[in-house]
């Protein structure tokens, strides 16, 4: 009898804990719907306050048709050696490249403030009132930062270019007051590492363009608001000393040919284009003047008329 009874009360206590177990697991497995819709809508409020991650846009040159070229997209500059197919980030700011004086949409790189080839990257900026030059001559796989000038603060015209694999020039104007500014030429001899200022040719006018044909001979031109003659500055020796070339205009084109660009070598002589300026309206403003030099930049004589689409 007693055996039976133990027997009985384990059979008892293995069904309690049977039961147990089975109510437990039937207690979690039970769903309350209205907490589930709540959760829901709780969910979903997060998701919609949550700001969206900004996505990357794909990354296409600047223009389509060049295999080394250049982004701006995502406000970043990035370069390419093959068309897009791959990108290099430049260590430098959007906001760097446009600080001073600009007026553009930002879209494109300011002309002539960059360098970009098979063996050379290369942009000048100004940034915490420091001109720097920041370059690669590597496609982008190693980077260079050179201090041009500081300091310095603000910019306008700026023109970066080199010559040879060592030698190069930039020059920049600041402190513009109205029609007035300060302008500065500095020539490297090393690559682009180091950098020293030429003496100034003395003018304050604002500059239209400027820039050295070899290591010796380099040219200023003056001029941007309402200009009436070409004035030219030339140096023959490095920018030791600068001196207004004479450039002589047939009255016909007195106030009609007046700013000067850049001269060219060309054979024996120096060839240089002289335009109308941003008003000019002779035979639509887009002919220019065309003038050679025969003593390396002083003196200039008129040689023709040159029409828009002419193949210099």
């Amino acid at each position: 009898m007693k055996n039976t009874l133990l027997s009985l009360s384990g059979v008892i206590v293995i069904a309690l804990i049977i039961a147990t177990v089975i109510y437990e697991r039937s207690s979690n497995e039970v769903t309350y719907p209205h907490l589930v819709q709540l959760n829901n809508v709780l969910d979903k409020q997060k998701s919609q306050n949550e700001p969206e991650r900004p996505q990357s846009e794909q990354l296409h040159p600047i223009n389509m048709n060049d295999t080394i070229s250049y982004t701006l997209q995502n406000n970043e500059l990035n370069i390419t050696y093959n068309k897009g197919k791959d990108w290099i980030k430049a260590p430098i700011t959007k906001d760097q490249l446009f600080a001073g004086e600009y007026n553009g949409d930002k879209q494109e790189l300011i002309e002539n403030s960059y360098i970009l080839t098979e063996d050379r990257a290369a942009f000048l900026y100004l940034n915490e009132e420091r001109i720097l030059l920041t370059y690669s001559l590597d496609q982008g796989n190693t980077w260079e930062e050179a201090v041009v000038t500081e300091p310095f603060p603000s910019m306008r015209f700026r023109k970066v270019d080199f010559l040879t694999d060592h030698f190069g020039y930039a020059i920049i104007t600041g402190d513009r007051t109205m029609s007035q500014e300060s302008s500065h030429v500095f020539l490297t001899q090393d690559g682009g590492l180091s950098w020293n200022e030429t003496n100034t040719s003395g003018v304050t006018r604002l500059i239209s363009d400027g820039g050295f044909l070899d290591e010796s001979t380099g040219f200023l031109s003056f001029g941007t608001i309402n200009p009436e003659k070409p004035d030219l500055y030339v140096t023959q020796d490095a920018g030791s000393t600068w001196s207004e070339a004479t450039i002589i205009l047939p009255e016909n084109y007195n106030e009609i040919f007046v700013s000067a660009e850049i001269p060219e070598k060309e054979g024996n002589h120096l060839a240089i284009l002289v335009n109308q300026g941003p008003n000019g309206d002779y035979e639509g403003g887009k002919v220019k003047g065309k003038f050679i030099s025969k003593d390396n930049g002083t003196t200039w004589e008129f040689l023709k008329e040159v029409q828009p689409n002419e193949t210099e």
